[in-house]
C-alpha cells in the first residue's frame, strides 16, 4: 500500500508581502505619489505571473498619511487590480506599525503555515506621531522579528533615513535612498526579484542573495 503522504497534494503555502507605504501631502511634491503607483502597479503585476508549488505571494499594503488604513487588505497577487494612491496629511508611521503588527499576529488572516513576511517600509519624511514603541513593539513580535525587511528614503532627508534604519534593525541591507524617479523604479524591481527568489527558492525561509545593482537595467532615465 502506497504511504498516505504520497498521496497528499501539499498545498502552496502564504509567503506575505506587507507594504507600509508613506502617502502624506509631501508625496505629492513632484509626482513622487505617480511614480509610486507606477513602479507599485508593475510589481504586482509581474508578480501575478509568478508559479510555485511552495509558496503563493500575498500583498497587503498599509498607508499613512493623515490616517492609516489597509489600501489592499491580504490578498493573493494575481487576484488584486491596483488602485491608485493619492497623498494627503501628515505621517503617522507609529500609527502603521501598530496596524503591521495587529496583521501580523493575526493567525486568521495570515495562517502559521505561512513563511516569514517581507516587510517593505517607504516614506519621504519623518514621523509625526509617537513611533519609537510602535516600533519597538513591532518589531519585538515574533513575525516581524523574522521578516526580510527592506527600507527606502524618497528624500526623507538624514532625520528620515534614522528611522528607517531603525526598522531594517541588524538587516544586511541598508535603506535604499531614492534621489530620482528611476530609483523608485529601481527599488520595486529589487522587491520584485527578491520576493520571486524566494517564492522559487527550495526554502522560501532562507535569505536570497540580490543586489540593488541587479535591478539597474531597462529603466527609464527621468528625474524627479
Amino acid at each position: 500500500m502506497e504511504n498516505l503522504n504520497d498521496l497528499i497534494i501539499q498545498k502552496a503555502r502564504p509567503l506575505p508581502v506587507i507594504i507600509l507605504a508613506d502617502v502624506s501631502g509631501s508625496m505629492a511634491s513632484d509626482n513622487k505619489i505617480g511614480i509610486l503607483n507606477n513602479a507599485m502597479r508593475e510589481m504586482i503585476d509581474s508578480l501575478k505571473e509568478e508559479n510555485s508549488l511552495r509558496a503563493e505571494i500575498h500583498f497587503s499594503v498599509i498607508t499613512f498619511g493623515g490616517d492609516v488604513m489597509p489600501h489592499i487588505n491580504f490578498a493573493k497577487a494575481n487576484e488584486i487590480n491596483w488602485v491608485d494612491l493619492s497623498a494627503n496629511g501628515t505621517t503617522p508611521m507609529g500609527k502603521a506599525f501598530e496596524v503591521t503588527k495587529t496583521l501580523l499576529e493575526d493567525k486568521i488572516i495570515i495562517p502559521s503555515r505561512s513563511y516569514a513576511p517581507t516587510l517593505v517600509l517607504l516614506s519621504d519624511g519623518i514621523p509625526t506621531d509617537n513611533w519609537e514603541d510602535s516600533l519597538n513593539e513591532l518589531l519585538s513580535s515574533p513575525r516581524a522579528s523574522k521578516a526580510f525587511r527592506i527600507a527606502m528614503s524618497i528624500g526623507a532627508g538624514q532625520d528620515g533615513k534614522i528611522v528607517l534604519k531603525q526598522f531594517l534593525g541588524d538587516s544586511e541591507l541598508d535603506v535604499f535612498e531614492a534621489v530620482q524617479a528611476r530609483d523608485i523604479k529601481k527599488f520595486f524591481r529589487f522587491v520584485t526579484m527578491s520576493v520571486s527568489q524566494r517564492a522559487k527558492s527550495v526554502n522560501p525561509n532562507q535569505p536570497v542573495s540580490v543586489s540593488f545593482d541587479d535591478s539597474d537595467e531597462n529603466l527609464d532615465d527621468f528625474e524627479f
